[in-house]
Formats: structure tokens, sequence, C-alpha cells
């Protein structure tokens, strides 16, 4: 039985990934915070009591700012893959928080490898590992961005994130240790935590709140389903001597906000006078999109999940499991979205 350790398990991706790996056999062992404040109802029909004798579900405390925590719980678990999906993913939060964002998702990335790099050296093991990007490190793009397109980053976040990224493969170059590299399009799908766009707006839209939409709406995203996100890491296993390589994730299904706010409005049969736009917040790139053909080449990996059925279903899960995300919109969440939202000028509401 091989063992995978997953940081940030308690986020969409890590929870569909750990839901995959069990299915195939997998043990799979999950970093969380201990001071975590978000909803771990993902994961939780996944983890059972530890001592049940068939259980393959284990959870450890750490953090990505705690190399010592990091050190131990890998010399514990003794993975034979490590899935680096921890982030602080939220673009306006690294507005606030730059030097958290740097330390968790740069500085979080070097501990991890080092962790991994200290135990290789002692136990003689190689551990595979998938560094997780975004294609927001890119910045605008005119044209889907291949895996050798410069980066630009323009927020603190995306810079964060190309610096992880880097720092992988100069782990690979210099200390051999078997690195793959990833980079996604934007995810969506059931159980996203309600900062992101799409459940944003869902939840919003079903209790007739404002969707706050930035400028004139016209930014333009490559939308991937975080099944086929999963699907796709795990088809990159299946495939020997890739370790050094560089792997876009995408749909190639590209919308703007005001045409997905539109879809989500109709699914939900809501008016378009719910949309507000808003100040646009600063270094907003106008478009994010990858070419993932390098990874359909190498491994015959295409996306499988329509978006018109995704969405959908997306919004169903929504309209179906409020009593998942209303408590999250609470408390904390509710002071964060004032922080975001509540001063921003209104430039105009559509009627409809």
């Amino acid at each position: 039985m091989k063992t995978a350790l997953i940081t940030g398990i308690t986020g969409q991706d890590g929870a569909y990934l750990a839901r995959l790996l069990l299915s195939r056999g997998y043990r799979v062992d999950g970093i969380i915070r201990r001071a975590s404040t978000f909803n771990t109802d993902r994961i939780d029909a996944l983890y059972h009591d530890p001592h049940d004798p068939d259980v393959r579900m284990f959870l450890h405390y750490g953090d990505l700012t705690d190399g010592t925590s990091l050190r131990r719980i890998v010399e514990t678990v003794q993975p034979d893959e490590v899935y680096n999906l921890a982030a602080q993913s939220h673009v306006k939060v690294s507005f606030d928080q730059p030097e958290y964002t740097a330390d968790v998702v740069f500085t979080g990335t070097l501990r991890v490898l080092e962790a991994l790099r200290d135990y290789s050296a002692v136990s003689g093991k190689a551990v595979k590992i998938y560094q997780a990007g975004s294609s927001e490190m890119f910045g605008a793009a005119p044209a889907p961005q291949n895996e050798s397109t410069p980066f630009h980053p323009r927020s603190p976040y995306a810079a964060s994130k190309a610096g992880g990224d880097r720092l992988a493969y100069a782990y690979w170059c210099t200390y051999g240790l078997p690195v793959v590299v990833t980079r996604c399009s934007n995810n969506y799908g059931p159980r996203q935590y309600p900062e992101k766009l799409v459940p944003l707006f869902v939840t919003n839209a079903i209790d007739d709140e404002p969707l706050p939409v930035y400028g004139n709406g016209l930014n333009r995203r490559d939308w991937l389903h975080v099944d086929d996100h999963c699907d796709a890491l795990l088809t990159l296993l299946t495939f020997p001597g890739i370790e050094g390589e560089t792997f876009n994730i995408g749909a190639q299904h590209e919308l703007d906000v005001l045409t997905i706010t539109g879809t989500l409005l109709e699914l939900l049969g809501k008016p378009a006078s719910l949309i507000r736009h808003v100040e646009d917040r600063p270094g907003h790139d106008r478009r994010y999109a990858v070419d993932s053909s390098k990874l359909t080449r190498v491994t015959g990996w295409t996306p499988r999940i329509p978006f018109a059925d995704g969405i959908r279903g997306t919004v169903e899960w929504f309209q179906q499991n409020t009593a998942w995300w209303r408590p999250i919109k609470q408390g904390e969440f509710r002071a964060y979205y004032e922080r975001m939202y509540g001063q921003r000028k209104v430039l105009k509401a559509v009627r409809g």
C-alpha cells in the first residue's frame, strides 16, 4: 500500500484528491492547522476511528510556517508521495497580509522541500513531490500560456506562488528530489470555500444578496472542475520518468465574470438586479489561460466534465447543502466579506 501525504487536505483540491487516492487503495495522511478556522466537513466523512484496523486516513496537526512540525510529520508518515497543495490562496487577502502569504506559499514550500530532503538523506527513500502552482503566476495572458512562458505576477499571492514553483524545480536540479510541478487554471466545484467567485455568487444569490462584480466584469478565466484537476494529478502518477517536468492543467473553457455570473443567476432563477459592479481591485489581470497540450501529449489526459454539466452540478450541490455553507459565512467570514467588499464604491447596479 502506497502512502500519500497531502498538505492543505482540508481545501477543496486536497479533499477531492484524498477521496481519489483512497479509492485507488492508498493510505492518505493529511496536514491540518491546529488553529485553522476552515470547515473540515470536506474530509470528515473520510476520517474514521484511528484504532480501526481498516482505516487508511490519518490527520496530523502541523503548519507550513513550522519546519519542526513538518519534519516530525514526514518522519512519522514515511510517505511515498507528497502533494503540496497548502496555500493562502486568496489574492485579496494577500494584499492585506503579504508577509503571511509569502511565509506560507513560498517559505512554506521551502520548509516542505527541506523536510523531504532531510528524510530522504536519512532513509535513502526517494519521495515523489507534486508542487501545485497557479495560472495567476503568468499575469495577464494575451494567449494561453505554455510551460515556458515567463512569469509576470502582479499580486503578493502570485509572486509567492511563482517563487515556490521555481524553488521546487531548483530542488530537482540541485538535490535530485523527484519533483513534478503543475500549474492549474481556476478551479470550481462542490464544497469550494465561499471566498471564491462561484461559491460566493451562488450562495449570495440563494440568499438574495448582491453579487459584487469587480469593474466591468470582463475579466476572463479558464474554468476547470476540481474533479478534472485531481484526475490530472493522478494521471501524472502513472508516468515514470517525468521528474523535473512542469505541466499546465486547464480545461480550455474560458468565460468572463459577467457571463459566468449570468449563467449562475439563470440556473438559480434569480434576477440580474442582484449584480453590483464595484470598484476594481489593484493588479486585476484581464485574462488567465493556460495551454495544457503538453499534458495531453505526454499522458493522453483531457478534461472529462463539460462546463455546462459541471456548473449545473455545482449550483445544485450548494442549493442542497445550505447547512454546510451558511455557518461558514458567519462570524470571521462576515468580517472578511465586509473588509473586501463593504467599503468598495458601487459603480452601477444592473437592472433586470
